[in-house]
């Protein structure tokens, strides 16, 4: 269902570019497409993440149902020791996720 609902809300996007490109901005069908396919990529993009992630999640269910992770070895590895360290040490915050590189003041609690 959530493979559907992401496909339907992006064809609605293209749609809805396509006659704004089509019918107000007077461009060829040819044109028209390609702007509603740039605009459709990137509206679904930047707000529909939770939509496209379910959508995902189904189709990697459907096609490999016995897969534990899509990490390599050594992402798993390094996340395990993350675990751990914080498990052992519950004033250790770590944020590996952050891509800044700015030392961030540790949350009080």
């Amino acid at each position: 269902m959530a493979f559907f609902k992401y496909s339907l809300i992006r064809g609605l996007l293209f749609l809805a570019f396509f006659l704004v490109a089509n019918l107000a901005l007077r461009l060829s069908p040819l044109s028209s497409a390609l702007a509603a396919a740039l605009c459709a990529f990137v509206v679904s993009f930047f707000l529909l993440r939770k939509q496209r992630d379910g959508a995902t999640a189904v189709i990697a269910e459907r096609f490999a149902p016995q897969a534990t992770t899509t990490q390599s070895a050594g992402a798993v590895a390094d996340a395990d020791a993350e675990d751990s360290l914080v498990d052992s040490n519950p004033d250790v915050w770590v944020d590996a996720d952050r891509a800044t590189r700015k030392p961030r003041a540790q949350p009080e609690g």
